[in-house]
């Protein structure tokens, strides 16, 4: 039998192999993603304290080193433990280094627990933020992690995960390491401005005064190849309760903003000591109209595209749809409409027509002095092409018969699948590209079809397109690498389908629509390559970044293309009406941007 004697020795011995003494806050961050004394205790830690918040205090070392990977603050998570300490107090305390995260998709965030106050070493000390781009580096510009291998887009993704490699820390070339590198530092972003509309919790994409890529004219920053903006951070919920206003737009001008950088819902983000401030608000409020109009014949026919957002006969916003179809697209001859839903909206049940939602829309346009349109769609199968269970969304094409009619219409179903036939003809006017194929289960089919004018003597072909949602998708700043496209793969072979047209290298043809996709991305770089077919924003010269109809994270992105077969490229012009990017969250009729092009499809 052992003695108690013993059983004190043993017990000594285990509690000392727990036990560190870490000097500094910077060894107990260390300069990796997760600490080197995870899972350990720690004693005589000291720190100031530079906030407070509900659930816990900042602290920074008094004895920081001068290696930029190593954050000199940390979190102590304990909602009772400052409760009679105050910002600008040095402590000393014990407690026990652990990561954190909520989702194995998230990046851990290093705290201590179980704090333990040895002394309040004095009050009093001023807790002064460092000034990022000043005090601090610049953040990097253009990647995120060096597991992302030069492309935070690339595919395959997933490759490696940051909590298994838990690289080295760069924070010069890597806007995660930057970010990570200050966790829970008390900072200033000086010259701060809005790069999105709030989201619901009021949190807003910023970035500084620092140096920037990818800024447009509105003041947001574009996504493009290769590079989503990792210089920007995310503004969260005020550490005083307050709340950030709802109202912020892109490009509105913010005061200086001071807080915490830490982790949270897999993003980097920065907890402000009070809510955010509107300084000056970006004008002009709304853009203008296109200035993209119909010449009314053959030689000027416009083409436009929008993504209406679920929209129903019912719907609140289709009044306000209809205004943006007549004053901002200007009644383009011909329409590809996106996310109809049918006639009872998401009321889940057997009914799949959208008559009732498509001529209410189209009335509804007559009413302000657009065209009479008439629509062209095809019913789905109940239930199985995606989106809000029971709405049965599908694309549509509305025309101006005064212009344009359907080439020897003669509509297919919701499971034939249209051909190319010799002349080049279609089978079905209009009809889906190959509904049953496995790549469209719960994804919306292209409506293919043929537009003449109405001499019969100009026609071109048409694909409208909504692929498959990036449901699924992983953070920008999360934990696989490179992030996880959802739907990637689905994409991939809905691109192969769309490219059903490309036999006829002379046709005139539109393919438009919500791709889900970026243009750089290797679904859409392969449907371009296999297509024969060119992306107009190229064709049409516009900016690179001033491509964009969508917000999403920190950036202005563009999911909504159209792609033009070489005939129609010569005068081929084109817009991005950024009527619901440039607006208050509030004032939003959907959450993309329509589009115009105008073509000459006159017969040579």
């Amino acid at each position: 039998m052992k003695t108690a004697g013993v059983y004190l020795q043993l017990l000594a011995a285990a509690f000392a192999e727990r036990l560190v003494f870490a000097e500094t806050i910077s060894e107990i961050n260390g300069n990796r993603y997760l600490s080197p004394y995870n899972g350990k205790n720690v004693t005589n830690v000291n720190g100031l304290i530079t906030a407070k918040g509900p659930n816990g205090i900042w602290i920074r070392s008094t004895t920081p080193d001068k290696d930029d990977r190593t954050s000199e603050s940390v979190y102590v998570f304990d909602r009772n433990f400052g409760k009679t300490l105050s910002v600008g107090d040095i402590i000393q305390l014990n407690g026990t280094v652990t990561e954190y995260r909520s989702s194995k998709a998230y990046v851990y965030l290093t705290e201590i627990i179980n704090p333990k106050l040895v002394k309040k070493v004095s009050s009093g000390s001023a807790a002064t933020p460092l000034v990022i781009g000043k005090d601090t580096i610049n953040p990097p510009t253009k990647a995120f992690s060096a597991l992302d291998n030069g492309d935070v887009f690339g595919v395959p993704n997933n490759v490696s995960l940051i909590s298994v490699t838990n690289p080295t820390l760069i924070p010069r070339n890597y806007g995660m390491d930057f970010w990570e590198s200050l966790s829970g530092e008390l900072v200033t972003v000086k010259g701060a401005h809005a790069l999105t509309t709030p989201n619901n919790y009021g949190d807003t994409w910023v970035v500084g005064d620092w140096k920037v890529t990818g800024l447009n004219g509105r003041g947001g920053l574009t996504t493009v190849d290769k590079d989503a903006n990792p210089e920007a951070i995310i503004i969260g919920s005020p550490l005083d309760g307050s709340k950030n206003p709802a109202v912020t737009r892109v490009g509105d001008t913010l005061g200086d903003i001071t807080g915490v950088v830490t982790y949270a819902f897999g993003y980097y983000s920065i907890l402000p000591l009070t809510a955010l401030n509107i300084v000056k608000g970006v004008e002009p409020a709304l853009p203008p109209p296109t200035r993209l109009v119909s010449d009314g014949d053959c030689g000027g026919i416009t083409v436009g595209s929008y993504n209406v957002e679920n929209l129903w006969a019912g719907s609140d916003h289709l009044v306000n749809i209809s205004d943006h179809i007549v004053h901002y697209l200007r009644s383009p001859n011909l329409v590809f409409v996106q996310e109809i839903q049918d006639d009872n909206g998401e009321t889940n049940d057997a009914v799949v027509s959208a008559n009732l939602t498509l001529t209410t829309l189209t009335s509804a346009i007559s009413s302000i002095g657009g065209p009479e349109y008439e629509f062209a769609e095809i019913d789905p199968v109940d239930d199985k092409n995606g989106g809000a269970p029971g709405g049965n969304i599908r694309t549509a094409y509305l025309y101006d018969p005064k212009i344009l009619q359907l080439r020897k219409p003669d509509f297919g179903s919701s499971t034939e699948a249209n051909e190319v036939l010799p002349g080049p003809e279609l089978k079905y006017n209009p009809g889906l590209i190959d509904p049953q194929n496995p790549a469209w289960t719960a994804s919306r089919k292209p409506l293919v079809a043929a537009f003449e004018t109405l001499d019969g003597k100009n026609s071109f072909f048409t694909v409208n397109v909504h692929f498959g949602s990036k449901g699924g998708s992983s953070s920008i700043e999360g934990d696989a690498r490179p992030p996880v496209n959802g739907g990637v793969d689905d994409r991939q072979e809905q691109m192969q389908l769309t490219a059903i047209l490309a036999e006829d290298k002379k046709a005139k043809i539109v393919v438009a629509g919500d791709f889900n996709e970026f243009a750089f991305v290797q679904p859409l770089e392969n449907f371009e390559d296999v297509s024969n077919l060119r992306d107009l924003d190229e064709a049409a010269n516009i900016p690179e970044l001033e491509r964009y109809t969508y917000l999403f994270d920190m950036n202005s992105q563009e999911l909504d293309h159209m792609y033009i077969s070489q005939a129609l490229k010569p005068k081929a012009q084109y817009e991005h009406v950024h009527i619901n990017t440039w607006v208050t969250k509030a004032q939003q009729i959907s959450d993309h941007d329509p589009s115009v092009a105008k073509f000459n499809i006159c017969k040579k």
